[in-house]
């Protein structure tokens, strides 16, 4: 088997959409051969033939600028090994993929399928309840999703009986939503990854993590904190995963060292292995003396019935230094703003609780469906 070039498999069939787009039509064609080429949101462009086995998929992170990452074939070809033997994925297996090709998740799960035979629901820009309806009806038994993908789903009810693996990633499961999936899709293993689009896989997990963690590290990766054991530390990633450099922008939290990588996150490992991570570095705020790190807050406000996305960003604060303010879809309704004020008073006191929750009807994201939090910062700013 080639592991060098990616592959479209003859047993890999596209289920959904009956008729593919464009852009799904090139990326086919390029994976066919094991051509370069680089992705982003106006589509696919082929590189040299110099490039063969090369991949530049640029997005637009939730802080900056767009930038385009460029990794070999090869370093994902290597945990779709890890992935078919782990997860007894064969040509026999339907995997559902609900977000945008452009997006790093579901471009990786359309080539994994691809490279191992089998088929392909391509269900990005539908509604939950018509993916819940299609991954049903197609028997899936593999899907890729976020948090936020999986709790929309969720909110459909349609049982899923024949899903054997849950594989998601891309943000903090909620609360609660575990339980959820668990009634829906009795078969299936939920299994938590974490990573970055310029690492991949860093760890993963099951239902034996404990709470609050993400996990292990993923087979072939070496982890390391740059901290005492048991304390919050830089988190440094060395593995066959991970990408070769910037093809386009930079990240300022990106570094390398010794084959280690870094993208500027947090976390410290426990005395079994299991990883928590704290949070970015660039995002870390703190609040009279006190470090606070939005995106707890932002998980717990997502475990609400009443939160479909969330955003919390700091504002200057003559007294305290900073205080922060929590952004979330939809229009305003002062009851449930308190109610949510309220319930973060209680779980995180009133020092990082924020000092009040802004309702956005338009709530940006990026193209992955993250908040766009540069956007909202600067509406944030505009009305201020």
């Amino acid at each position: 088997m080639n592991d060098v070039h990616f592959r479209w498999h003859r047993d890999c069939h596209i289920r959904m959409p009956k008729v593919p787009g464009q852009m799904l039509r090139d990326l086919q064609a390029a994976l066919a051969v094991g051509a370069g080429f680089a992705i982003g949101p106006d589509g696919i462009t082929p590189l040299p033939q110099a490039e063969r086995g090369i991949l530049q998929s640029r997005s637009s992170g939730t802080t900056g600028a767009a930038k385009a990452i460029r990794r070999s074939h090869a370093s994902w070809i290597a945990s779709f090994r890890v992935n078919a033997c782990a997860l007894a994925i064969t040509s026999a297996d339907v995997i559902g993929v609900l977000g945008t090709l452009q997006h790093s998740l579901p471009l990786y799960a359309i080539a994994e399928a691809a490279y191992l035979g089998a088929d392909l629901l391509c269900l990005g820009g539908q509604r939950p309840a018509q993916q819940a309806l299609a991954l049903s009806a197609h028997g899936a038994t593999v899907l890729y999703a976020t948090p936020t993908q999986l709790r929309l789903i969720a909110t459909a009810g349609q049982a899923l009986p024949r899903l054997r693996h849950i594989l998601c990633g891309g943000g903090r499961m909620p609360a609660g939503l575990r339980d959820v999936l668990a009634r829906l899709c009795p078969q299936a293993s939920l299994r938590e990854f974490y990573g970055a689009a310029e690492t991949s896989f860093i760890t993963w997990g099951g239902p034996d993590m404990p709470q609050g963690t993400v996990g292990r590290a993923y087979p072939g990766v070496e982890l390391s904190i740059d901290a005492p054991a048991g304390q919050i530390g830089e988190i440094w990633v060395r593995s066959p995963y991970l990408f070769e450099r910037y093809a386009e922008g930079h990240s300022p939290d990106t570094r390398w060292q010794n084959g280690f990588v870094s993208v500027g996150e947090l976390g410290r490992l426990d005395a079994d292995g299991f990883l928590t991570v704290a949070g970015r570095r660039s995002r870390m705020v703190t609040i009279a003396d006190r470090n606070v790190f939005p995106e707890d807050i932002e998980a717990f406000l997502l475990a609400d019935g009443a939160v479909d996305h969330c955003a919390v960003l700091p504002c200057p604060d003559p007294r305290r230094g900073v205080h922060l303010i929590a952004v979330i879809a939809g229009a305003d309704d002062a009851a449930t703003h308190a109610r949510l004020l309220a319930l973060c008073r209680t779980e995180f006191g009133t020092l990082a609780t924020p000092r009040q929750v802004i309702a956005m009807a338009d709530f940006p994201q990026t193209v992955s469906g993250k908040p766009d939090l540069a956007q909202i910062a600067h509406r944030l700013g505009a009305t201020a």
